[in-house]
């Protein structure tokens, strides 16, 4: 007996995006287990509660989607192998807030195929065999949901290089997402907050959930959350100034010297030249014209000072 329900897909892409908040999908998995970049289990906890809503559509997300034919015809093309669309999602039996809509499932195996497109600039080694974390988390997922054995990723590169992985089913690391997958939708369902993080996504998610007003009012905070704070202030201030040292002392051996080199680094000091837009003065001179252009944005700045003992 298979392990999924079929749903039928959504004939748009708002249903889509509907359907996505009523359970975890596996693009959802890396970002619970921390390893998406972008986005924080904190900032997806907000988006699944419906606190904020779904991160805009990107040009490389969209790329992606337009592209997902082309990636998975070159799979074809350079393994031999045929792949078709589903044409359903799946549904756990056992987890039902575990969902999976996959790219493409490959005929004659009980496998499927991820299509991914990455920018030209990443610093993923994939010709070295390397995997971004959240996609081998989202292929784990789709294991988990569907049963299947296996999982192929392609990966175009925009205008560099093609790849393609082959990830095999493991039950312990599957077992384990889906441990941190119940823990994550546990918090989702009781509208508990799950831990914060230092990541800019929750900060991102921090500033949108969150709106001051003149009467808000004050509240008090941990003697231990501020003290620890305010002394990795004092020790990155102190770090700051120590490597300000340590960058001056090679300064000093360079000299007029443009490149340094040592054993575990290469060093340049050379002049640049920068050209910036001078505001004070376009200011003074063409004050209508600079109140025209201005434009306004909003932004909650946070300031932590210590409190001083008062002399007695």
């Amino acid at each position: 007996m298979k392990p999924y329900n079929k749903i039928k897909l959504p004939e748009t892409r708002e249903e889509w995006l509907e359907n996505r908040m009523k359970g975890i999908g596996g693009s959802d998995a890396g970002a619970i287990l921390g390893f998406n970049p972008y986005k924080s289990p904190y900032y997806l906890w907000c988006e699944k509660t419906g606190r904020i809503g779904s991160q805009p559509d990107s040009e490389a997300m969209r790329q992606g989607r337009d592209l997902e034919d082309y990636v998975a015809r070159r799979w074809m093309e350079a393994t031999g192998k045929k792949v078709h669309k589903s044409g359903f999602s799946y549904q756990s039996k056992e987890h039902p807030y575990m969902l999976a809509n996959v790219d493409r499932l490959v005929v004659g195996e009980n496998a499927g195929l991820e299509c991914k497109t990455a920018n030209a600039l990443t610093r993923t080694r994939y010709d070295k065999g390397d995997i971004p974390a959240s996609y081998y988390a989202q292929c784990m997922h789709y294991m988990a949901v569907t049963g299947m054995d296996k999982w192929y990723i392609a990966v175009l590169v925009l205008g560099k290089a093609f790849y393609f992985f082959e990830v095999e089913r493991n039950e312990e690391e599957i077992e384990a997402l889906i441990r941190e997958e119940h823990r994550f939708w546990n918090y989702v369902k009781t509208d508990q907050e799950p831990p914060v993080d230092g990541t800019d996504s929750t900060s991102e998610a921090l500033n949108q959930v969150f709106h001051p007003s003149d009467d808000a009012g004050s509240v008090i905070i941990s003697d231990d959350l501020t003290s620890m704070l305010l002394e990795l202030k004092s020790k990155q201030k102190e770090l700051q100034t120590i490597q300000k040292e340590y960058e001056n002392q090679i300064k000093d051996v360079m000299g007029d010297a443009v490149y340094a080199y040592s054993n575990h680094a290469n060093i340049t000091w050379k002049e640049s030249v920068s050209k910036r837009f001078d505001t004070s003065r376009f200011k003074k001179e063409n004050p209508d014209m600079y109140n025209r252009y201005l434009k306004k944005s909003t932004t909650r700045r946070f300031l932590i000072k210590e409190m001083k003992e008062e002399e007695e």
